[in-house]
């Protein structure tokens, strides 16, 4: 898949809606009101608030403090502008996207966050995501928290849906973002599921970060694995996002996130990959091969073709959940991980357990 130059303010062919019609708005600090810290990833320290204004809840993304204070957050700020270039091309059209409110100007914001970085950055403020983390934060694990509870319950085993959710939501969302960003001309990665929010009342998913991108002049997202190109991100459905074994009989087997060692090649990922599918039904073990196959050999021309070969990995999938055997001892233990999503721990995200889980049952 090659990515040429798309120039701001041309059509963009994902809906045919003007790519000019966003309009970033310079923001200052004052007009949001801090709640407290939502975490820290490679880049950014987050934040959560409420816009004075409007009352909507927000995030603020600046780059890391630490690397502010020692002057090494060029590299981030480009990346911000990155984000903002995509954004305006790809991400607005995008549903999974959260909306990018608007931007601070390079400046002095110690007395705003309370530390003394002493040193100028801008802050990105979007919409706050809604619902819950497919995997959540590793640390919350010292906690006993089932951090894997999304990732196991809605994208590999989603035995229960909202009567309107067609089958297999995530990853159909997911494939759709990726259409509409390569329609403007780039490859989103790194849509592992620590960066994807789920609300499992309304089947929708949430993108809480859209800045691994390639494309556009952009070389690689990750500056120490090479030359990187889409093929990645077919790498990543089918590491985090298809099993090869069936819904566990018991509620602790949907507690741990499932496949979470980083990826370190292609080549090395889809030997393992096919290593794990080996023992599967033959149909999804054939289905799964032939995408391993143009994955390594790098032969898919667009998303909609990997689109369609997922797709048959799924459907197979289906077919052994509808035919499984014991599949109601697998529907009581889907039922009893679902109740842990009650705890007080899931409070901290947007997500109301009695309107997001009323009526879910496998």
């Amino acid at each position: 898949m090659k990515y040429g130059s798309v120039k701001t303010g041309s059509p963009c062919c994902a809906g045919g809606v003007d790519v000019g019609s966003w309009s970033m708005e310079t923001l200052t600090l004052e007009r949001f009101e801090l709640v407290g810290a939502l975490g820290s990833g490679a880049d950014y320290d987050v934040r959560a608030a409420v816009d004075r204004e409007t009352g909507r809840q927000v995030v603020l993304k600046r780059p890391l403090p630490q690397a502010v204070s020692r002057q090494m957050h060029g590299p981030v700020e480009e990346r911000t502008t990155r984000t903002l270039d995509a954004y305006e091309s790809a991400g607005q059209h995008c549903a999974a996207v959260p909306r990018i409110i608007g931007i601070t100007e390079a400046a002095l914001h110690d007395s705003y966050f309370g530390d003394e970085v002493g040193q100028q950055y801008r802050v990105r403020i979007e919409e706050r995501a809604v619902g819950i983390p497919l995997v959540g934060d590793p640390r919350s694990r010292i906690l006993r928290v089932p951090i894997g509870l999304g990732q196991n319950l809605f994208a590999l085993h989603p035995l229960a849906l909202p009567a309107d959710v067609s089958p297999w939501p995530i990853q159909s969302q997911l494939l759709a973002a990726q259409e509409i960003y390569e329609a403007a001309g780039y490859a989103l990665l790194d849509l592992g599921p620590h960066n994807i929010f789920y609300s499992p009342g309304s089947g929708q998913i949430s993108l809480i970060d859209a800045s691994a991108l390639v494309g556009h002049g952009v070389e690689s997202a990750q500056a120490n694995r090479g030359p990187q190109d889409v093929h990645e991100f077919y790498l990543e459905m089918l590491k985090f996002y298809v099993a090869p074994d069936p819904p566990p009989g018991e509620a602790a087997g949907y507690y741990d996130p499932y496949n979470q060692r980083p990826v370190i090649s292609i080549d090395q990922e889809c030997d393992d990959l096919g290593r794990a599918f080996s023992t599967a039904a033959e149909n999804l073990r054939e289905a799964v091969n032939l995408c391993l196959l143009k994955i390594r050999t790098k032969g898919y021309g667009t998303v909609a073709e990997f689109g369609r070969d997922l797709q048959e990995c799924l459907a197979q999938i289906t077919i052994l959940h509808e035919a499984m055997p014991g599949r109601d001892e697998a529907a009581v233990a889907w039922n009893s991980a679902l109740q842990r999503l009650t705890e007080n721990h899931w409070t901290r995200y947007l997500f109301d357990p009695d309107t997001e889980l009323n009526g879910l049952s496998a």
